[in-house]
């Protein structure tokens, strides 16, 4: 099947744009086609059949109607230097997101995303696919914070709106996320109604047309030691909701350390995700009053600290970081829901 020409266009910045701010200058830009893809036959073979002779590294995401294991996933964006695809998968069906997974699956291609974690739980659970080697650009964030000293307090995680602002990694304001947010407040089935309006597909190629742009300028900061750790921790967190019963043996492994930083000694504790269950009625004393409780135990413990919240699973915690720090958490966590 041929794909037919693309009716929508957007601008990617130019790799090679110098510093870290974008202006309006369209000579930072590359004006590059949208496709709606709603058959497998209309994306790259590259993509479709992953190769270790052609790797890729492309920009993604995913839009739905409360987008988790219970919700819709509706569309995925995948930006690549030359062109936006947005994967319809109202209109494709399973049988097109299917088409996906190897490449969703693959060590060879690189899923650049921010945020992946509510993502790689509508993968799992909607279509059984397991999200494998991506670059977090939230995690990315914080170790090049970590790096040049910043110490981030709890749940001060960076939003994507507030990283495009960074001049650092592009300076630019998104102030039409807004409108789309205003619009799913409104109408939380927007991501559902088809054919796409131009709104739906500017908001949808919006997502991910900088962040292979933001990839790179991630990439000029971090050292070998945060890269080494971008990996395990963007591995833990496309399984942090995806809890299973075989304790994810059927997932690909956690990422080896390199032999260069081996070389070099280092010695790094490992990484783990942890999921904590949580009998019934004691998630109160966990939050505490207005998150008193669960906010003291992530400011003495050096871990990440999740609540399924209000889309899942209600009755679990997920401690995610080095060995000792999770154990901490865990111990000071049960300690809270037993009764005096």
């Amino acid at each position: 099947m041929a794909s037919d020409p693309p009716l929508n266009r957007t601008l990617v910045p130019l790799l090679t744009s110098p510093g870290g701010s974008l202006s309006d200058d369209d000579a930072q830009f590359l004006l590059v086609p949208i496709h709606i893809v709603t058959h497998a036959s209309q994306l790259p073979a590259e993509f479709l059949y992953p190769s270790v002779d052609r790797q890729l590294i492309i920009g993604f995401d995913c839009e739905g109607v409360d987008l988790c294991r219970n919700g819709a996933l509706c569309v995925m964006q995948l930006a690549f230097p030359d062109a936006v695809y947005l994967v319809d998968a109202v209109e494709g069906g399973k049988a097109l997101m299917q088409a996906c997974k190897p490449a969703l699956e693959s060590s060879y291609i690189t899923k650049v995303i921010h945020d992946c974690k509510r993502d790689s739980e509508a993968l799992y659970f909607q279509f059984g696919i397991k999200l494998h080697n991506v670059v977090d650009t939230q995690i990315a964030y914080s170790l090049i914070e970590e790096q040049e000293g910043r110490k981030r307090s709890p749940d001060d995680y960076i939003s994507f709106v507030g990283l495009l602002a960074d001049p650092r990694y592009g300076g630019k304001s998104y102030l039409e996320k807004e409108e789309v947010r205003v619009l799913l407040r409104q109408d939380p089935a927007y991501w559902t109604y088809r054919p796409m309006s131009e709104m739906m597909i500017r908001a949808a190629a919006d997502d991910v047309r900088f962040l292979l742009y933001i990839y790179h300028k991630m990439m000029e900061k971090l050292n070998k030691r945060s890269l080494w750790h971008l990996a395990v921790r963007g591995s833990l967190y496309c399984r942090c909701f995806c809890i299973n019963d075989n304790d994810f043996a059927d997932w690909p492994r956690l990422p080896t350390l390199p032999d260069i930083l081996a070389a070099e000694g280092y010695v790094p504790e490992e990484e783990i995700l942890s999921v904590l269950n949580v009998p019934p009625g004691k998630m109160g004393r966990v939050i505490g009053k207005k998150g008193a409780s669960i906010r003291s135990v992530k400011e003495c413990c050096n871990a990440e600290i999740l609540i399924g919240g209000a889309k899942g699973p209600p009755d679990k915690v997920f401690i995610i970081g080095p060995v000792m720090e999770v154990r901490k958490a865990e111990a000071i966590l049960r300690g809270r829901m037993i009764d005096l």
